[in-house]
Formats: structure tokens, sequence, C-alpha cells
């Protein structure tokens, strides 16, 4: 059943870090199905408890799942293995558009602002007990949140996006929760939510964000929490429409006890408004992070919510790395005072280059996606296949098994590099990379 690969150890923990490694090396394939625990238990001479322990720890880490009398398996996309590895690998001499990055030309400079923030540093230290959020960051986050309609609520600052979405979800859910997600949707997430021993409810996205009656389908299916990207979803670009969010804030009204997440990374790159949900349940999260404007390295997003869930954030946050350093936060707030970054022109240029590869597929025959910010995202009826031609042809893309759980396939294209003149040429490659590869014939 095992092939060639021995689960060993004595104790629960031990017996559940040798499958883990066993998944984390590819020695344990996903869908491996694993020994009933009675036979397990008595190869390794062990209580059949102490493996039942052992099987618990791994559900509740999304290695494997359970089926009833079918038995456990490794999960299908187990949380071990990570959507990190569906990625192309890019030869010398193929154009990379598939790494979903800012361009770096449109990064502001940071010397500047770190020297401000240790200047500041050194006149006044931040030493312990001192308040976590640093006093201007808040007035400027507060600022802005209270300008796009996010309703008013405590403040705190985590490292990055997906650190705030982890926080969130642990202060409300436990092991075995669903949690609908979109689909596609960000794949960091999609590992993020079973190796926290979540179930994922996959939620069907357009170009308008998350489809209301998916939505109710996940809730009525008794997700716990629904998290939604608010605009430059990755990957396909989708953005919240004003009609759309009215929507789906009545079907969250019909669920009051759910958990809402919103994610606005793309703040600083969007040429679209902002319509919040944030307010349409008892317990939520707004986050904001600065990665894609302002540079993937800084590492820092504010976050607001009901007071209940921002206070269990900050408490669980004490006991672990106690705060964000102060200097990134003083950096950061300096970079948004001095307006480092003209937003409106970057979210113009990224908006030129999404219209520019859409228009030229779309004289092709081929339909893309891409309202807002880095990507766009193109379905095909091969996915294999269009990312094996187009590396042949010169370019790499994202496969889109690295964004999807039940969702058809598609490709996605990072356009923030992309130059007029690629534009034709990739989307003739495209175009190229969907049709149906000739029929040989052999005489």
């Amino acid at each position: 059943m095992l092939g060639e690969y021995p689960i060993q150890g004595r104790g629960a923990a031990e017996i559940a870090a040798s499958v883990e490694r066993a998944v984390g090396a590819g020695e344990l394939e996903p869908g491996r199905p694993l020994p009933p625990m009675r036979e397990l238990a008595a190869r390794l001479g062990v209580n059949p408890n102490t493996v039942a322990a052992a099987y618990r720890t791994l559900r509740e880490r999304g290695v494997i799942e359970t089926a009833g009398r079918r038995g456990s398996r490794v999960r299908s996309k187990p949380a071990t293995t990570g959507r990190e590895q569906i990625r192309v690998e890019v030869p010398a001499g193929v154009r990379d558009v598939a790494g979903g990055n800012p361009d770096p030309t449109l990064l502001p400079p940071l010397a500047d602002a770190f020297a401000a923030a240790a200047a500041l540093g050194d006149r006044d230290p931040v030493l312990y007990g001192s308040d976590p959020v640093e006093p201007q960051l808040a007035r400027l986050a507060r600022a802005a949140l209270a300008a796009d309609g996010v309703p008013d609520g405590p403040l705190a600052v985590a490292s990055g996006s997906l650190d705030a979405v982890e926080r969130v979800l642990a202060a409300h859910l436990k092991p075995g929760d669903p949690v609908g997600v979109e689909d596609p949707g960000w794949g960091s997430l999609l590992d993020l939510v079973p190796a926290l021993g979540l179930s994922p409810l996959p939620v069907g996205v357009d170009d308008e964000g998350p489809r209301p009656d998916d939505v109710r389908r996940a809730l009525r299916s008794g997700a716990r929490a629904l998290i939604v990207t608010a605009r430059a979803q990755n990957p396909t670009g989708a953005a919240v429409t004003a009609a759309r969010a009215r929507a789906l804030r009545s079907v969250l009204r019909e669920h009051p006890g759910t958990l809402l997440i919103e994610d606005d990374h793309g703040h600083g790159i969007v040429d679209v408004p902002l319509h919040p949900l944030a307010g349409a349940t008892r317990h939520w999260a707004f986050v904001r992070s600065v990665a894609k404007a302002w540079g993937p390295d800084l590492r820092l997003a504010v976050f607001t919510g009901d007071a209940v869930t921002v206070d269990r954030v900050r408490g669980r946050q004490r006991l672990g790395p106690g705060w964000v350093s102060r200097l990134l936060q003083r950096a950061v707030a300096r970079l948004w005072s001095d307006g480092a970054v003209d937003t409106r022109a970057v979210a113009a240029s990224y908006g030129s280059r999404r219209d520019a590869l859409i228009g030229a597929l779309a004289r092709h025959g081929v339909a893309a996606h891409g309202r807002s910010g880095l990507n766009v995202w193109v379905p095909v009826p091969d996915e294999t296949g269009a990312v094996a031609r187009l590396l042949h042809a010169g370019w790499a893309v994202t496969p889109g098994a690295r964004f999807r759980l039940a969702s058809p396939p598609g490709i996605r294209v990072t356009v923030s590099a992309l130059t007029p003149e690629e534009t034709g040429p990739l989307a003739e490659a495209v175009a190229a990379a969907m049709r149906p590869a000739p029929v040989r014939t052999y005489a």
C-alpha cells in the first residue's frame, strides 16, 4: 500500500511526523491510501489509539483526509506539499510572465524613508510595553480606510496579508471548520486553509467578484468563514462592484455568524473603487497590505475589524512575535505621508498593460479576464498543453492548477513588466497554444 516507504514511530507525534516528512518529500503521493489504524498499530507495536491520535493530528494539519469506511489517504493537495511547487522553471532565453510581481520601476525608493524612521527611533526608541501600532501609521490608515467606506474599528498590524488572514482565522475557527474560498483564488491562501486544519469550500468568481449563489451555497453547507478579495483578485483580476457588494451583503445578512475576511492587497495599484462588505456580519476583518504598491519585502499589512476579532488577534500576537517592527511601521508611514507612490499613475500603467493584452487576445478570438491588478486570466481547454506550447514558443506563464480547486483550467499571465512591443507576439502565442495539436498520420 505504501510502496517502499515505512511509517515509523512509537508515539503519535513521531508517527504523524513520519507521514508528513514522506508527503513533503514526495515519497507519499497525493491520493495514496494509508494503512488502517489497527494494521499500522500492529506493524509498529503500538496501541491503536496512538495511531488514531497521529491520524487526527495529520487531518487537522491538512495532510490527510478520512472518508469513513474507505479509510484515510493523503489529501489530493496536501498542505505539506504547497502550491508553490506548481510552477514553470524558466529556462534561459524564455520571457517570464509568470511571477506575479509588481514592476520594480514603479516601486518607490526606500532609503530616505528608512533613514527617517531610524533617526526617529534614535530619538524615541521603541521599548517593551510600547504601543504595538505606530500612531502616525494608524492615523494615515484610518483616514484612508474611512475614505473608502470601511467601518471604523480598532486597528492592528501584521506581517503581510497572509499573516493577518491566518491570525484572524485562528482567532475564531477550530480544525475541521469549513471556509468559503474563491475558486480560482490565491494559491498561498488555498494552501493556508488546509494547513490550519480547515476545510476549503470553493466559491466561484467572475469579473465582479464572488458569485452570490456560490456564496449562499457555501454558507448553507456550513462554512464558518468567507474570504473575499476586494480588488486585484489573484489570479483573475476580479474586483467587487457596487451591485455585487449589495448582493453579497444581502447573502451575508442571512448568516450573521459568518466570519468575513476581506483582502485588499491591491491597494495602491488599482483603478477601480472599493466596495467593502465589512460590517455585514458580527465578526469581520478588512486587511490592506503594502506589498504590491510599496514593495513586497516590506511585509506589512494593516487591518481593522470588530472589537472581539482584533482583540483576540492582538492578544495572541503579544504571545508570539509581540509586534511588527515599529521601525518598519514608521518607514511605511513616511512613504504614505510623502506620497512616495503616485497610485493613480501606477494603477493606470498596470491597467493599460492589462487592457492591451486582453484586447490583443480578443482580436485572436481568445477571451480573457483582468479588471484590476497585475494579472490576466485566460481560460484554456488544456492547461498542461497550453503551458508547454507557450514555453516552447518562448513564454513562461503560470499553470492555473496553482489557483484552482474545482474551477475549469486556465493560465495566469503577469502583465506588470510587459512592454507594448511584447503584447502582440504574446497574444499570438497564447492563441496558437490553445489550438488543438495537429493529428499526425502515418503511411
